[in-house]
């Protein structure tokens, strides 16, 4: 059959251009309906699957049934879910970045031009300010920097006005965030000190004005502590002025060691079920020396002398040195509790701080409230160096970069920053940063140039170092063979026999470990000879 082709016009639809303006209301309605769509259809289903499988339940069953509905409702809430919290994280970070912009760039790129005309002399340059409202009224008692995160630090809220106790706080603040803490604990006494793990990152022991001792995990959601110690369990019947964790056991169990004013000094191991502890020492008060070198019995009928601080020989893990509220600094052991090895007489007031040299074995440094500062040699009874600051000294702590540079604060509201190799009598830095507070406590962070400060106002301030106070020995060497050889280019040196020798000399000096170098130059500054065994070494187990 012939085919035939055949067109039809028709009028077009009607159609009306429509704009509206979306706001976040309309977006969460949108939201809102499209879960409540999904809800019912899910109840749908659920009564399509009884009717077709005819089960008769009890009322039990279908109660349990409705309370998991609930439950999975709540989860679908994106609203209060986790993943609107991370992303609203995200968003405040960004914020904090926009705001706190000029800060960021000070802290990633600024460096104080005008030392390169200073010799001998830095500054601080102030950054970030920590502060949460929990935290009104309350002292800075502790700070420790995250061994893994190196931008997360956590921040010890008690009181040092022993008449006026509260409750305390924890706070981890980051660099990334410092309007708010990223975690808050509460704790019912007031925070005295706190330490992280250095290998499980996420482990905090804290130390209380009760005698409590704590480990908090930071990641859990709950207020409480993992562990937490009793009166069945040998807690502390004073304060506890420091807590610092140590390495792990024969069964790999973490353990930390306190110090407390009721003259303990004790171990504590995290078994399964509890916190279990050991007294490592009990700090007996030295007596009084007369003229005719005996010592008066009066010591022994009064008690236990009060530890205030603590530290650990990082070469020889049994040594430790435990500063007292007498003043004295007593050398002691791990495996040779009865007495101490030595006792070092040098300050007349309690001793709030004390150090080990971390490139140095034989070297620590000690800060107390008699104003002074002082640098000891454990192998010798009397001190090396010691500098008065002009007043009570709240707390000391060695660079982890240099072997010579030390930072200290003061009830004044100052910093003071030394570095031994440029000057053995007078701080290169000493500035005040606060006005009408008082420095309680410092850290030096262990990657970036910078260091954070607590007053007893509960601000925390992170401040820069300038480049004078932060070189290295290796620094120091590499820009004087810089210059070294610029000189040779300008005026080439004569030749002479054996020059493959001396290029082998070269190599070697260097291939010198930097630790090394940071060590001879501890040693040619004080004078002291290079690292003996330990004389005071406890005795062979039987």
């Amino acid at each position: 059959p012939p085919m035939r082709d055949r067109e039809i016009f028709t009028q077009p639809p009607p159609s009306i251009s429509f704009g509206n303006t979306v706001t976040l209301c309309e977006v969460f309605d949108a939201y809102t309906e499209d879960l409540e769509r999904q809800k019912i259809a899910k109840e749908r289903a659920a009564v399509a699957a009884k009717v077709s499988k005819n089960v008769q339940k009890t009322e039990e069953e279908e109660a349990e049934e409705e309370s998991a509905q609930r439950d999975n409702l709540k989860d679908i809430d994106i609203v209060h879910s986790a993943e609107m919290q991370k992303s609203l994280k995200i968003m405040e970070r960004l914020l904090n970045q926009n705001t706190y912009d000029e800060i960021a760039q000070d802290f990633r790129y600024w460096e104080d031009a005008s030392d390169s005309f200073k010799e001998g002399e830095g500054t601080l340059l102030p950054l970030w300010k920590f502060w949460s409202e929990r935290a009104r009224r309350k002292h800075v008692t502790a700070l420790s920097w995250n061994p893994q995160y190196h931008d997360l630090f956590a921040v010890g809220y008690g009181s040092y006005d022993f008449l006026k106790q509260s409750s305390g706080l924890i706070c981890c603040f980051s660099l990334k965030n410092p309007s708010h803490p990223e975690f808050s604990f509460a704790t019912e006494s007031g925070v005295m000190c706190l330490d992280f793990h250095p290998t499980h990152a996420s482990l905090l022991a804290v130390g209380c004005y009760d005698g409590t001792v704590m480990i908090y995990d930071i990641r859990s959601k709950t207020n409480k502590p993992l562990f937490q110690s009793t009166v069945k369990t040998g807690k502390h019947t004073d304060p506890v002025w420091q807590v610092m964790w140590q390495q792990e056991d024969l069964s790999k169990n973490p353990n930390f060691f306190s110090v407390s004013s009721d003259g303990r000094v004790t171990l504590w191991t995290m078994s399964k079920n509890e916190l279990q502890h050991t007294d490592v020492m009990e700090l007996k008060l030295a007596g009084i020396v007369s003229e005719e070198g005996e010592e008066h019995e009066e010591a022994s009928l009064v008690g236990l002398a009060g530890g205030c601080c603590i530290d650990f020989n990082s070469k020889s893990e049994h040594l430790f040195v435990v500063g007292t509220e007498e003043g004295r600094i007593h050398k002691c052991s791990k495996a040779y509790n009865s007495q101490y090895l030595e006792t070092y007489d040098g300050h007349y007031m309690a001793v709030y701080g004390v150090k080990w040299n971390s490139f140095h074995p034989r070297v620590f440094i000690s800060a107390s409230a008699d104003w002074t500062v002082k640098l000891w040699d454990h192998t010798s009874k009397n001190a090396l160096l010691s500098f008065d600051l002009g007043n009570a000294v709240g707390d000391v702590q060695w660079a982890p970069y240099s072997s010579t540079v030390f930072a200290a604060v003061t009830n004044d509201g100052k910093i003071h920053v030394f570095d031994l190799a440029e000057n053995k009598h007078e701080p290169m830095c000493d500035q005040k940063v606060v006005r009408k507070s008082k420095l309680t406590h410092l850290a030096f962070n262990p990657k970036h140039p910078i260091l954070i400060v607590g007053d007893d106002h509960g601000g925390v301030l992170c401040l820069k170092f300038s480049p004078n106070l932060r070189k290295t020995e290796a620094q120091k060497r590499a820009e004087a063979m810089k210059n070294e050889g610029a000189e040779q280019v300008k005026k080439p040196p004569p030749k002479k026999k054996g020059g493959g020798e001396a290029a082998e000399d070269d190599d070697k000096k260097k291939q010198v470990n930097p630790a090394e170098l940071e060590m001879e130059k501890l040693e040619k500054i004080l004078g002291i000879s290079s690292v003996e065994p330990v004389k005071n070494a406890p005795p062979a187990a039987a």
